[in-house]
């Protein structure tokens, strides 16, 4: 196995004990028993755990951002791929354990580490520029809101997103008001006609 590919396959176990775990409770050395590795041989590739969780977090963001393009390119409209990713369930999905919504929420709670702090915030800014572009693309087609900057729109977007947790934690009745929070969301983000065409 070369060096790349010996890399490769570390964060991709990397990945999946981050997303299973979290941060504060990955270890390395499940790391290694995922690859059938020494912890040293972890260790020598990437340093420290800091630093493998950064690097992972920055794959993930890479991962995001092309599945984000992926999906809008499916999709009928922007509007389309809105209602998709605001779903109940879409969300749900993203920030279960083994998912890449576990690795930016633990990411923006990681900020007493410099690495994982600097990383985070490069990383959810990657993804904030591919939902901008989405809904620059969106407000130029007449289906997203064009009375506030698309930047604007992508960070409320992201946001709503991190606040998942928090809702999951302490909002009664969850299943009925995630739905209509996430109608309220798209309202508030797409052009609504009101002859319903």
């Amino acid at each position: 196995m070369s060096a790349g590919q010996r890399r490769e396959s570390i964060l991709a176990a990397a990945a999946e004990e981050f997303t299973e775990a979290g941060y504060q409770r990955a270890r390395m050395a499940r790391v290694a028993e995922r690859l059938g590795v020494t912890e040293p041989v972890v260790f020598q590739n990437f340093g420290s755990k800091p630093a493998l969780y950064a690097a992972v977090l920055d794959r993930a963001a890479d991962e995001m951002c092309d599945l984000l393009a992926t999906e809008a390119a499916k999709a009928v409209s922007v509007a389309e791929f809105l209602a998709g990713v605001l779903s109940p369930g879409h969300l749900d999905r993203m920030h279960r354990r083994g998912n890449p919504g576990v690795l930016f929420a633990d990411a923006v709670g990681l900020t007493s580490d410099p690495e994982i702090a600097e990383t985070a915030r490069r990383s959810v800014r990657k993804v904030a520029r591919v939902l901008t572009k989405l809904f620059e693309q969106g407000q130029q087609a007449g289906d997203v809101a064009d009375d506030t900057e698309a930047a604007t729109l992508a960070w409320w977007l992201l946001s709503f997103f991190a606040s998942h947790g928090f809702r999951c934690a302490v909002m009664p009745h969850r299943p009925q008001r995630e739905a209509d929070l996430a109608q309220l969301t798209l309202q508030m983000l797409t052009v609504i006609d009101p002859d319903g065409a």
